[in-house]
């Protein structure tokens, strides 16, 4: 990773969350969906490094059953902030229900995928409004996954502040080992938790190759593309396919 501090990037990372949340109130709370994944680990890292462990809230959010779910424990444990799990499976199998009975709905696999993560991301709203305090939710996508629209929109692409959109999930995890978090944590194979593939099974690339392909452009394409053709088409695709999740809600301007 030519050009990556990672020290630095933590130092300016944990100044910029402070600033925002102590922009608001020095009691301010960070509420952050705690997967047992490396992005979730590592922002809760990162956020008690900034604001110290009784200003975060993890929330794990299990959909009935999740298989490592004591991952997710680890994190927070590991961190000492302060968590809370939230079984959402209740809340989705009666949204299905309710679904299934209408008939203008299409119970379509695509739906049944993002339908889990918007009902979490509404469970970290309601968390967050049920404070005592200004508390906001933190979104964790990474610059990689934006890319290629690897999120769900107002699902887990929603939030109140960013932590990694501008980082590639290969310095995520250099941040994740410059701040000592468990290594089993930090490059944990991603995976959904949704579909029972990985993330890079889904894509149909790895994110070694998808981060090497975004630095070669960030150097304006110079020399050799580090990737297969057929992988910058498949990636490429995925990029214009997915825009709308990354641009702002097109409006009409009088």
């Amino acid at each position: 990773m030519k050009n990556f501090n990672a020290k630095e990037v933590i130092e300016k990372n944990v100044e910029y969350l402070r600033s925002f949340f102590n922009g608001f109130s020095d009691k301010s709370i960070a509420v952050i969906g705690i997967s047992g994944g490396k992005d979730s680990s590592v922002a809760a890292g990162l956020l008690k490094e900034a604001l110290g462990a009784d200003r975060v809230i993890g929330v794990m959010m299990p959909n009935n059953v999740q298989a490592d779910i004591e991952d997710s424990k680890q994190v927070c444990e590991f961190l000492g902030i302060k968590h809370t799990t939230i079984n959402i499976g209740e809340i989705f199998e009666a949204a299905k229900h309710t679904y299934e009975s209408d008939e203008m709905i299409s119970m379509t696999p695509q739906l049944l995928t993002n339908l889990a993560p918007r009902l979490r991301m509404a469970t970290l709203y309601a968390v967050a409004q049920g404070q005592n305090a200004p508390a906001f939710v933190v979104n964790t996508c990474n610059r990689s996954e934006d890319y290629v629209g690897y999120s769900t929109k107002y699902g887990d692409a929603a939030g109140d502040v960013s932590v990694f959109q501008d980082l590639l999930v290969c310095e995520v995890r250099a941040i994740g080992d410059e701040l000592g978090l468990p290594t089993e944590l930090v490059h944990k194979t991603p995976s959904d938790g949704l579909c029972g593939k990985t993330d890079e099974d889904n894509l149909g690339f790895t994110y070694a190759s998808l981060d090497e392909y975004i630095k070669w452009l960030d150097d304006g394409k110079e020399g050799q593309c580090p990737i297969e053709d057929s992988l910058v088409q498949i990636i490429e695709k995925k990029h214009v396919a997915n825009l709308h999740k990354l641009k702002t809600i097109p409006s009409f301007a009088r």
